[in-house]
């Protein structure tokens, strides 16, 4: 059976993070995501990763939970950071035949990953400690372009049962003795191929009578996001936020007194 994660599985937990305004976070710590992928130092760039596993601590999401997103993340981060002390050119630290390694691609890669990482921390906090309704809300109450938010909406709504879908398929392949093994042969790859047309089209026949069935009852794809939650700014969301927006600019006021030279 095909597992997926549940974006709202840690949202109900008790932390200041959770108990922060939803716009306010979203403000707040995407500031700060932009405040990080763009410093140029290497010092405040393990500064910033500090800071957002602070913020990381602080929002009590289980380690397993965040080690689980991290880990297929680096399969993207770790190219760069092998990659990069070999192409930049620099003072040479080493040489292996025709590879050297350079201190200036060290460096870089060092520096590409820790704004990567610190990225991707940053963003856990964010999703994972509000209710994915209660985010949809948010964007809305944020003047997201209305069309985004309801894209989004019914991707997050449809993209179980298409998982559902995908095993209840893939169930009935096994039961009929399909296996996949190790080295799969060309019958097996055929056979997923045609699972995955199959599903494509139940996905779109799906799709079109889902889009009937709103139309029929007045959907016109301009209705904002209903909840039982009403968003209240108090002096609590209001502190937060100005710590985490005042860490992103003292990132770049620090960043700008090194290149002084101070």
């Amino acid at each position: 059976m095909v597992e997926y994660p549940e974006i709202d599985l840690f949202s109900s937990l008790d932390s200041p993070i959770h108990r922060f305004d939803p716009r306010a976070k979203i403000v707040a710590f995407l500031c700060l995501i932009f405040s990080v992928v763009l410093v140029q130092d290497l010092r405040l760039a393990f500064a910033g990763l500090l800071g957002s596993l602070a913020f990381l601590a602080a929002s009590r999401l289980p380690l397993r939970f965040v080690s689980q997103h991290i880990k297929w993340v680096s399969f993207f981060i770790v190219p760069f950071l092998l990659i990069l002390p070999f192409t930049v050119k620099g003072d040479e630290i080493f040489r292996f035949y025709a590879l050297k390694m350079t201190y200036e691609g060290l460096e870089y890669g060092v520096l590409v990953a820790l704004r990567a990482y610190s990225a991707v921390v940053l963003v856990l906090p964010v999703v994972a400690t509000t209710r994915f309704d209660l985010t949809i809300k948010a964007l809305d109450r944020l003047k997201v372009p209305n069309m985004l938010v309801q894209m989004l909406m019914f991707s997050y709504r449809y993209i179980f049962v298409f998982v559902v879908e995908f095993q209840r398929t893939w169930r009935a392949m096994e039961a009929r003795g399909f296996k996949l093994r190790t080295s799969p042969s060309l019958y097996a790859l055929r056979t997923v191929g045609k699972a995955l047309g199959t599903l494509f089209v139940r996905s779109y026949e799906r799709g079109e009578r889902v889009y009937q069935a709103l139309r029929s009852r007045g959907y016109t794809g301009t209705r904002n996001p209903k909840t039982l939650v009403e968003f209240k700014m108090q002096a609590r969301d209001y502190a937060l936020a100005v710590l985490i927006v005042g860490f992103a600019v003292a990132l770049h006021a620090v960043s700008f007194v090194f290149a002084r030279g101070v």
